[in-house]
């Protein structure tokens, strides 16, 4: 009975199946389109399929798991994106192994078929509606390209590739219908086939760095001959990196025309932009023994002035060198060849004479030879040194003439004390030596840097003097501090106190420039001007010492400080002494010295007095106060030095006072 058992399970199984199996129903395009037409997606599958290059295709070609209603299993999506495609396009699948830097199958977000070519509505390349089309490329690569989530995701430096690429003049070539100018594919497939992309690190990449002219050249035939018969060609031939290549002098997506102005090889731009970076490097100079300083001699010479003034007919470095096939002047066919000079001169100047041809074009900085033109110079530089300098002697003779003069005016009053006048002078020397060490370092190849700092380490010796001035300026400070708690001090201070009518001083001054006020009296011992600047120089000092210390001793306080605010100490460091330097330039200057009524200077700073009608003009309504603190201070002097001479008469011959 057993075996009867398994007979029976045995059939019921096979009945369940063939029941199961005829629940299937098998089905064709037509079934397909009775479903998906109107589903969820909206493929509109069919018009796509209808006009697409797979119009003779059925759906189960490509989906060969959906052949029956139901679907005998959910499988995955029908990939698109490489095998799927390859049951049909075999050379293809085996020439898409990679995608940039990447294996295919890799990276999940690398494209697949569809994603360049389409899905139901692939069209050939050559239709103006196909997503490969050349007018339509740009869309079609910069849907990663310039997808900026992919482009973080996987570090790709190059930043909006395809819009550069449609503002250069392949771009605008193929948008204008010119199909034959390069598109994406044309520089960055190899030649054989389109889906071969490589990374430039790539030997096999088409725009890896000795592969570029070979790309380029692909278009540009004549021009890859000449590069490579030029010099830059036959070293990137022997491998050397650091020569350049199309891309170097070009650019590379933003590609333009050299007609146009803001391309690098413009005829205003070749020189400075294209030529210089690499003829101006000293590694470069060095490496390959090339003269220094050839962009500053071409600039000194009359093209290169005639050039900087804006003159784009003017011969600049290809006129002379060439374009592409550049060859050194040792060679026997380089346009610059002595042998050959007339004739390239002669492109521009017709009829010149071999002699004139090869005297030498750079200016005087670099290259200027010829016997004449060096003595001319040197008798030019000769004069200007014995001209200007003595006009330079006559000035200080006649300045120092008037400042003497100036000191020894009969009339004056007391300014400022001895010890006032020694803390001025403390002041405005710490502070002209912080302002040139400081800014020695933000401004180091600037010729005053270079004047004072220019030896051999400059660099850490401008850094002590900055210190070490920065020590003495505090010093300064504290001494200055201190004065203002004596008894003249705090008089100082009640005097410098802003008061209300500072503003009506400040509003009469402004009319009486004006011409609308017939005078702006003064009635005070300082004027709006000197307490603006005092205070002023208070506030500053305050923000310099403070962020000074802040970067002086950076690794201690980053510590302590949140990020970011050393940032903040050096740009508030750096833009209060530019204020303090100006305000010092503008302000100060003008009231101390340029003022016509003050010039040749206020002598205070040196003597500590004033010239009866500077301090009139100034203070008209504090003069009588002014005069009585000077005969009081020159009452207290005298008092001093005749109690000095009375105590020495006293004194015994050995020393001793008598009493």
């Amino acid at each position: 009975m057993r075996w009867f058992k398994f007979l029976m399970l045995g059939a019921f199984l096979l009945a369940s199946l063939r029941l199961m199996a005829e629940e299937y129903e098998k089905i064709d395009s037509s079934a397909c389109a009775s479903c998906h037409e109107e589903s969820a997606h909206k493929t509109k599958f069919t018009d796509d399929l209808a006009k697409s290059v797979h119009k003779e295709l059925s759906c189960q070609d490509c989906h060969s798991d959906k052949d029956t209603v139901p679907h005998k299993k959910m499988a995955a999506p029908f990939d698109a994106g490489y095998q799927g495609c390859g049951r049909c396009h075999q050379d293809e699948m085996e020439q898409y192994k990679i995608h940039g830097v990447a294996k295919v199958g890799s990276l999940p977000d690398l494209p697949k078929c569809s994603s360049c070519h389409g899905s139901h509505d692939v069209l050939p390349s050559a239709d103006p509606q196909s997503k490969t089309h050349p007018a339509n490329l740009g869309a079609t690569c910069g849907a990663c390209h310039e997808n900026i989530d992919l482009v973080t995701k996987y570090d790709i430096l190059v930043g909006a590739p395809v819009k550069m690429y449609g503002e250069s003049v392949h771009g605008m070539a193929t948008k204008g219908g010119i199909y034959l100018a390069a598109t994406c594919i044309d520089c960055h497939s190899s030649q054989d086939s389109a889906h071969k992309i490589f990374g430039p690190g790539d030997p096999q990449s088409s725009i890896n760095h000795f592969n570029i002219p070979k790309t380029c050249g692909k278009c540009h035939k004549g021009v890859e001959k000449d590069y490579w018969e030029g010099i830059h060609g036959q070293r990137a031939a022997q491998g050397e990196t650091d020569v350049p290549v199309c891309t170097t002098c070009h650019g590379e997506h933003g590609i333009l025309s050299p007609s146009d102005p803001r391309s690098p090889v413009s005829k205003a731009r070749v020189a400075e932009e294209t030529c210089a970076p690499c003829h101006e490097s000293a590694t470069l100079n060095e490496k390959y023994g090339l003269p220094p300083g050839r962009l500053a001699s071409f600039i000194d010479s009359y093209h290169g002035l005639k050039s900087k003034a804006g003159d784009i007919h003017v011969a600049n470095c290809a006129s002379c060198h060439g374009v592409h096939r550049i060859l050194p002047s040792s060679n026997p066919q380089s346009s610059v060849n002595s042998a050959n000079l007339q004739k390239t001169c002669g492109d521009c100047h017709p009829n010149i004479t071999a002699k004139l041809a090869s005297t030498p074009i750079h200016g005087i900085h670099g290259g200027l030879r010829t016997k004449w033109a060096d003595v001319i110079a040197k008798i030019y530089l000769f004069a200007i040194v014995l001209i200007i300098g003595a006009m330079v002697l006559h000035w200080l003779l006649d300045l120092f003439r008037q400042i003497l003069a100036l000191l020894r005016r009969p009339g004056q009053v007391i300014r400022m004390r001895p010890m006032e006048v020694a803390q001025h002078a403390a002041v405005m020397l710490t502070f002209l030596v912080l302002v040139i060490s400081g800014f020695a370092l933000r401004f180091s190849q600037s010729w005053l840097s270079r004047l004072f700092f220019g030896w051999n380490g400059g660099f850490q010796m401008r850094g002590t003097v900055h210190r070490v001035a920065a020590v003495l300026f505090v010093v300064t400070i504290l001494w200055h501090v201190a004065f203002l708690f004596t008894s003249r001090g705090r008089g100082f201070v009640a005097d410098m106190w802003p008061k209300k009518e500072d503003f009506r001083f400040f509003w009469d001054r402004i009319l009486y420039n004006l011409g609308r006020r017939d005078c702006a009296d003064c009635i005070q011992r300082f004027s709006y001007v000197e307490k603006a600047e005092y205070w002023a120089i208070v506030w500053g000092s305050a923000v310099m010492v403070i962020t000074g210390i802040l970067l002086w001793f950076d690794n201690w306080f980053v510590r302590f400080l949140p990020k970011g605010a050393l940032d903040v100490s050096l740009v508030v460091h750096y833009y209060e002494a530019w204020l303090a330097t100006l305000a010092i330039g503008v302000w100060h200057l003008y009231s101390t010295v340029f003022n016509p009524h003050v010039y040749p200077m206020n002598p205070s700073w040196i003597t500590g007095k004033v010239p009866e009608d500077i301090y009139l003009h100034e203070h008209p309504g504090h003069i009588d106060e002014a005069r009585k603190e000077t005969a009081e201070y020159l009452n207290s002097e005298i008092s001093l030095l005749g109690r000095a001479g009375e105590e020495k008469k006293s004194e015994k011959p050995d020393g001793r006072n008598k009493s």
